[in-house]
């Protein structure tokens, strides 16, 4: 226990550690992580998908490229770690209101459209993310059908 506090007091000095942009409890974390689960749901996350993972962090959460370099690489180390989704929807749940979880659902409904199309694994995950996030079934048809024609039209939602 000593030697912790002891850490700690050495990097304070120091100032060798930077203070961490995106905590455990922060929601900006586990929504990229169910981000970053839509991306990899087909097994392995495309070329188009991490562009787009990256476009839609960086807009939604406005932050620079390396504070969106940095999310995505600690949601991905906490998606890998996870077991379900509750972990990230309880604390999003816990973080925003409604507006704010349906703006979460069209993220993820942005990533799975990334390719063009949505397969029914990635439907199937919307489904379970959008009921774990309180999100009825008529609105996350409604996001789904918003990011589908704004796609269609070459825009950017958000």
């Amino acid at each position: 226990m000593f030697d912790a506090f002891r850490r700690f007091l050495s990097d304070c000095s120091t100032g060798d550690k930077q203070p961490e942009r995106f905590a455990e409890d922060d929601y900006r974390l586990a929504a990229a992580a169910l981000l970053v689960h839509a991306a990899a749901i087909d097994g392995e996350i495309s070329p188009v998908a991490r562009d787009q993972l990256h476009a839609v962090i960086q807009r939604y959460f406005e932050l620079d490229e390396e504070a969106t370099n940095e999310l995505v690489t600690k949601a991905t180390a906490a998606e890998n770690e996870a077991v379900d989704l509750y972990h990230f929807t309880s604390l999003i749940n816990r973080s925003l209101d409604e507006a704010g979880r349906r703006r979460i659902v069209a993220m993820m409904w942005e990533i799975v459209y990334a390719d063009g199309r949505v397969t029914e694994f990635e439907d199937n995950l919307l489904w379970r993310a959008a009921d774990l996030l309180g999100v009825s079934s008529r609105e996350r048809i409604e996001l789904r059908q918003l990011v589908a024609e704004t796609r269609a039209r070459g825009g950017q939602e958000g």
